[in-house]
Formats: structure tokens, sequence, C-alpha cells
């Protein structure tokens, strides 16, 4: 059979017209993307960044989706107002969506239509422009800038600049990145960033960029202070003993005034171009998952012989721990070569000394933990609760330490040959929350991921408070985590739907969590037969 016809696509967006549903400033606006997978159910793609007080915002991040030639792809890009720092969308206001067909956008390249509300109503004015781009090149580039005796443009205080850098198209200039604002300086150091090859230059190295430099100001009003155009060739000869220099020019300010020289200097001390490797790359070059299970078994949970228990086995052999171990082992299994997973229990008394164990091996063999496929890890869970009595408290921090201790050697190796996913399934409330987040903050600094599924009723707060969504967690030291390591999810929100969907919401941030351990070390797959550093560009795509 012919093989499936798939490439990826960007997608960049911008708006006019927004409605404004802020009291005293304008609409915070970002852009969701929704594909639908069956009937009305959408599921969430990609989204944007939020733009600050806004109604025609540009939207630099653009989205990302996987394009099939024989498949109709119905797609939705819905525009919210977002107030708050939560990734929930159910307290943000809706401004307006656009459904359509990946098909419609790629055949067109580029287009503007009109956003509409609930039930099709038209969202006043606004409309929506998406361009679309096939993604051809997998290189990133990387920079370190910074700038110099930059005007200021504040009374009080100094400005608060920021960059944005636009690539040149047969339409016009096209936003490609927008840096972070840095407060109250005129000697700004922006952290460091990378823009895909193809959307900062085409993969053209000669084909223009420009970067224009603002004061940010909180109402949207953002001042010009200078800009400058350039190319890829200039901008690669920066190095750290030379920086690439340019002077930021503000055209009107130099009109008025003869005298005027620049608005300050851009300094780019780091300009390279290199493979930006996805998960499948690593996967693909020999990077293997390890998967490690954890179960809850503190007496919250209820006495396993009673049919309220969440550890009760009904005559059809289902509980939601089993549940939740199927659905997401037999997704992972497939990433895990030798397909033999350690799997261990706590909160519990166990057998001989009837002494509360948090890391105890569901097979009850410490010198060999591990169990033959999914199966085996269910095995063992059912073998082991005739033979252990539910306690407590619920410590997580025991088995997360235990898992980063592997990981630790993973990493001492330097390569990107093993990475490490812990599943937790708990019922309950965190008892040592502090020791956990310490334990978390520790391990995102190490090729590892934790997925926490909670079962039963209870209050999950404490959960999505590990959940780094909401910002960085932080260790009781305030040390921050160095990237975003737990997924939480409610097993709840899944009765009654396919298993299948469990496991996609649980595993959904492993990928992206993988690849930016890898990145963040600049490891290459084992295998990958390719440099990671490209020098040699061509002029041309």
């Amino acid at each position: 059979m012919a093989s499936r016809c798939v490439t990826t696509v960007e997608l960049t967006v911008s708006c006019e017209d927004l409605r404004n549903r802020d009291l005293g400033s304008k609409s915070d606006p970002l852009c969701v993307l929704f594909e639908s997978t069956c009937g009305d159910q959408w599921l969430e793609v990609d989204r944007t960044e939020r733009v600050q007080n806004c109604l025609s915002p540009q939207f630099a991040k653009r989205l990302t989706v996987h394009y099939y030639f024989e498949i109709v792809q119905k797609l939705k890009l819905a525009i919210y107002d977002i107030d708050n720092e939560t990734t929930d969308l159910s307290d943000d206001d809706f401004l307006g969506e656009l459904e359509c067909t990946l098909g419609q956008i790629v055949s067109s390249r580029r287009q503007t239509r009109p956003l509409f509300l609930k039930h099709k109503r038209p969202a006043g004015e606004a409309t929506i422009t998406i361009s679309a781009e096939e993604v051809k090149d997998n290189r990133v580039v990387c920079f370190e800038v910074e700038a110099s005796n930059l005007d200021n443009k504040d009374f009080f205080g100094k400005s608060d600049p920021f960059l944005e850098i636009y690539r040149q198209t047969e339409s016009g200039w096209q936003l490609a990145h927008r840096t972070e604002v840095v407060q109250n300086s005129l000697d700004p150091v922006w952290r460091p960033f990378r823009i895909p090859l193809q959307s900062l230059c085409g993969c053209n190295v000669e084909q223009p960029v420009k970067v224009e430099c603002y004061d940010f100001d909180a109402d949207g009003s953002h001042e010009l202070i200078g800009s400058f155009e350039t190319d890829l060739i200039q901008l690669q000869q920066a190095s750290w003993a030379s920086p690439a220099e340019f002077e930021c020019v503000n055209s009107a300010k130099k009109e008025k005034k003869k005298s005027y020289t620049n608005s300050g200097i851009v300094s780019v001390r780091l300009c390279q171009v290199v493979k930006d490797y996805s998960f499948l790359d690593y996967i693909m070059g020999g990077c293997q998952i390890n998967f490690t299970v954890g179960v809850d078994f503190t007496g919250s949970n209820g006495d396993p012989r009673c049919p309220d228990s969440l550890h009760y086995i009904s005559p059809d052999g289902f509980n939601e721990y089993l549940a939740a171990i199927w659905s997401v082992g037999t997704v992972i299994q497939d990433y895990d070569s030798d397909k033999m997973f350690p799997a261990f229990g706590f909160g519990a008394q166990v057998p001989p000394t009837w002494e509360v164990s948090h890391e105890f091996p569901l097979n009850f063999n410490p010198a060999s933990p591990f169990c033959a496929g999914i199966e085996g890890v269910l095995e063992a869970y059912r073998s082991c609760l005739p033979h252990i009595q539910l306690y407590g408290p619920t410590n997580f921090s025991p088995i997360i330490n235990h898992v980063a201790r592997f990981a630790v050697r993973a990493a001492q190796q330097e390569t990107a040959s093993q990475y490490f996913v812990l599943l937790i399934i708990t019922d309950g409330v965190i008892t040592d929350l502090e020791e956990t987040r310490a334990a978390i903050v520790n391990a995102s600094r190490l090729p590892m991921s934790v997925v926490i599924v909670g079962v039963g009723g209870a209050d999950f707060g404490g959960m999505e408070f590990l959940d780094g969504d909401d910002g960085p967690l932080r260790a009781p030291t305030g040390e921050a985590a160095s990237r975003d390591i737990v997924q939480f999810v409610p097993f709840r929100h899944f009765l009654g739907a396919p298993m299948e969907a469990l496991a996609q919401c649980v595993l959904a941030e492993i990928p992206a969590q993988l690849v930016s351990y890898f990145h963040m070390l600049g490891l290459s797959p084992p295998n990958d037969p390719t440099p990671a550093l490209t020098t040699d560009l061509p002029l041309h795509p």
C-alpha cells in the first residue's frame, strides 16, 4: 500500500478589530488551534502566545499541525481574551472563532475570514488572517542578543525594551519572533531564544531580516525605539569575542534631528544554526524510554475487600488503578526495548516486618522489581493486594527520588540514550508536599518526567499545583524547576470515555518534555548520522 502523504504545516495567525472585553484596558488575545477528532469532539493541537492589550494582534508563535492529503481535517481557530495565568480556557472571555478545513487553508496559502461567535453569529467586524507554510527544514537559529545606550522613552524610570524580528515575504514583513520584555533598562540582555530557520528567512541566508526594538507600554501603545535590517550572512559572523553590532535607527527621529546618529546599539553575541531534533528523531535514533509505575496503597483508598474501595477489583476484573496502568502502559511500552518495567507501591505496611514502606516492589523482590510487560505489572498489582495492609501517609518524594537516582546515572553518560517516565496513581492529598516539590525541582534537571493520575473523587488541588502549567514550580528553598516535567490528570474526567483518551491526555506532554531536556543539554540522538551543528547553509531553499 502507498504510504500516507503527511507533512508538517505551520500556520501564522493575525487578527483585526477584535472585541474589547476588558474594563480600563484592551483584550489580551490568544489563539488556540483545535482539530476535530470525531463528531463534535475537538482536541487542542497548539496555541499561540498571549498578546497584551491589543485588538489587532500579530501572533509570533506559529501553530503547527500535521497535514494528510487523504483526510478531511476539520480545524477550529478560537480567540480568547486571557486575564489569568492558568491554561484552562473556561474562565476566559471568548472573542470569536473560525471553523474550516486544513485543505482550505493550504490551498489558498493566505486568507482573511470573519470571526464568529457561538451559533455562527458574527463577532462584529473581527477578522482572522491565516498563512500556511509547509515545514521543509528542521534547523533553528539560536540567538543571544543584548543592546546598549537605548533611547529612554519613559518619564519615570527607563525604557522596557523588547525586540520583534521579521522575515520578508511576498506580502510584506511577517513577524517571526518576539522576545520577552526587559524591565527598566537601557542596556538590556535578552534571554537566549531560537527561531526556526524557515520562519526567519525561508532557508535563504540572503533574505532580508528586520529587527525592531520597542519600549513596552502596558496599555499596548508600544513606542518604537529604532530598527535595522540585516540578513543571516551578517548575523552568523557574530561571536562572543566579536559580536555583530547594528545601529538601532528611528527614521522619524532622524528626519527631525540633523545631529541624530542612532537610538542605541543592538549586539548579536551568538547566531548559530543547529538541527532541531524532534521526539521521533530521538526515538528513531536509539533513545529508550524507561517506564516505572508507582501505586498508592494508603488507607484512604478503603479496604480492597469492600466494593466501595478504589482497590476493589470488580467481578469483571476492573478498577481505576488497573485501568490507568493499562491505558498508559500499553502506549508507552512500545518505546522500551526490553519491556521490563519496575513497579512499586507506597503507603502500606508490608511483610515480613509490617513496617510502612513508600517504595516497595509490587513483586516483593527488591533485587529485581521488574515486571514482564504491562501484563506483568497488572499481575503483580493483583497479587500483592492480599499481602499488604493499607496505611499511610501519602508520600511521593521517595518514589520520585528512587527513579531520579537512575536518571542521574543516565545523565552522567551525557548521551540522549535514556529517558525515564514515572507514572504515579494516587487517590488523595500529598502528605510530604515540601519534600515532593524539592524532588521534582531536582528531577527537572534530569532526563525524567512524572505523570500523576488521580483516581476517586478527592480534592486534587495539590496535584494541580505540582503541574507547572501556571508557572515554574519552586522548591521550598525558592529554587525554580528548570523545566516543566509534571502532568496531572484526574481519572474521573475520563469515566465512560475510551481508554485511549486517558493515555492521550496523560502522555501529551512527554514528547515535548523529552525534547526540551536533550535540547537544554545540546544532545543529539545517539545514532543520528548528521551533525547537530550546520555550518553550510544553501543560499536558497
